[in-house]
């Protein structure tokens, strides 16, 4: 009896606990008092709390034709959206909806359950990776605002809500790991925009869901992972959407603005042997017979460093900027050749794919001489005197690694490292003595003289 009311008691100080007991007696810690983790934490439960009502989950179901080509193989797919207008209006990555044959879409109900509808698409862009769908509602649905990526710094607080395996609504939490990241392709595709990097957990199903700010703001879209290490994951600025939204309401597509010229970076090798030092901008490496760069006066070698006034750091900046125009604008370009700042005036037109040359059809099959050869990313062919002429340079396709090297459509590689090129076949001949990832200088004719290029071998 007595180990029995020793038990009670002990068990009454116990839910006495840490309240009026130890109000009475000498305190042996330290209270935390750190508010600030508590603001952040709690602003960061506000920011999912707020959105979670304004996302939504997307499945797709293949397509008749997939059904009958794959059976059973031919898969339901899934992906992430959220609402940017109240009438039903929904943001996603275009690889979501992709070839899909019926698109369904699972809103968040105001009572708190899920409620299914189809979901009409309205237009994509697989350049952009993005897609407006519509849903049919009899109410106005939540939305959520859209803010902007340049507002973002590194190491600033992100939140990520989406459908991971399925997984509706799930939410994860990181930081910005890296901006203006250029140096991936998701899905194998080059865009004409910067990836911000995320330690926030990005999953399959993630794709097309908001990445917000603190402040609640959509900032980007949830677009792939790295699947072989944790914790990178990638997403597009919003201002991309942005610009190409307006577009796929009104055509079912972009319009874009064509200039019809093809552009690449201007890296330290290529503007040193062009003889610039301390230049931006990028180099022009073809320009399209007809096209409205040709009738502007653009040639090949020529350095934009502007488009309307606005920088042009890389490539990739010039054809968005160019490409968002549209059709019938005009845009300034300031220009320098051979050093001389020049201003051009061109009125772009709608873009359009070039039928490919001679040279383009040769690499692809369809007929041409022997001597022509694709090779690390440039079209060659042996010139009328292989003696003298080397391997002349047709194409150049921009980012290859002879385009990293600065070799221009024109140019007639003559050496590589000690070894006279006669020729496609010579060319290829002293190539094949360079060792994988090593660097050999490319001696080039280039007009009247002789540049040295230095060549990393893939």
């Amino acid at each position: 009896m007595a180990g029995a009311q020793h038990v009670r008691v002990a068990l009454a100080v116990l839910l006495l606990g840490t309240g009026a007991w130890a109000a009475g007696a000498e305190r042996l810690w330290v209270e935390a008092q750190n508010l600030q983790v508590l603001r952040e934490r709690s602003s960061l439960a506000d920011v999912a709390r707020r959105a979670m009502p304004a996302v939504v989950s997307i499945t797709t179901q293949p397509t008749a034709a997939a059904l009958a080509q794959g059976g059973t193989d031919a898969q339901q797919g899934i992906g992430s959206g959220f609402v940017i207008h109240p009438d039903g209006y929904i943001l996603t990555s275009a690889h979501v909806v992709e070839g899909a044959g019926e698109v369904r879409v699972t809103l968040l109900h105001p009572d708190g359950y899920p409620e299914e509808t189809t979901a009409r698409v309205v237009g994509q862009d697989t350049r952009t990776d993005t897609a407006l769908l519509k849903v049919t509602v009899t109410r106005k649905l939540p939305v959520l605002t859209l803010g902007s990526g340049n507002d973002l710094q590194l190491a600033d607080w992100v939140v990520v809500i989406g459908n991971p395996f399925g997984l509706s609504h799930s939410v994860s939490v990181g930081v910005v790991s890296f901006q203006g990241r250029t140096d991936v392709t998701p899905a194998g595709r080059d865009g004409d925009f910067d990836y911000i990097q995320t330690d926030a957990s990005i999953n399959p199903g993630n794709s097309g869901g908001p990445v917000l700010d603190l402040n609640g703001n959509v900032v980007a879209i949830a677009n792939a992972v790295n699947v072989s290490g944790q914790g990178i994951g990638f997403a597009i600025p919003i201002d991309i959407a942005k610009a190409v939204v307006p577009h796929l309401k009104r055509y079912g597509e972009v319009r874009r603005g064509w200039i019809g010229i093809a552009v690449q970076d201007l890296t330290p090798s290529l503007g040193a042997s062009l003889g610039i030092k301390d230049e931006r901008g990028v180099v022009i490496s073809d320009v399209t017979d007809g096209s409205p760069g040709a009738k502007a006066g653009l040639r090949v070698g020529d350095i934009i460093t502007e488009v309307d006034t606005a920088p042009i750091p890389r490539a990739h900046v010039l054809r968005w900027r160019v490409s968002t125009r549209g059709a019938g604008r005009t845009v300034d370009l300031a220009v320098r050749r051979h050093g001389r700042p020049l201003k051009v005036k061109v009125t772009l037109e709608a873009m359009e794919v070039p039928e490919p040359g001679p040279a383009q059809k040769a690499a692809v099959g369809g007929g041409g001489a022997s001597s022509q050869l694709t090779l690390f990313g440039a079209t060659l062919q042996t010139g009328p005197n292989s003696e003298r002429d080397g391997a002349r340079v047709d194409r150049v396709v921009p980012g290859s690694p002879f385009s990293d090297a600065g070799l221009l459509p024109g140019d007639v590689v003559v050496r590589v490292g000690e070894r006279d090129v006669r020729g496609t076949e010579g060319l290829t001949a002293a190539l094949e003595k360079v060792s994988a990832g090593a660097t050999v200088h490319l001696s080039v004719r280039r007009g009247e003289q002789v540049v040295e290029l230095p060549f990393r071998k893939p």
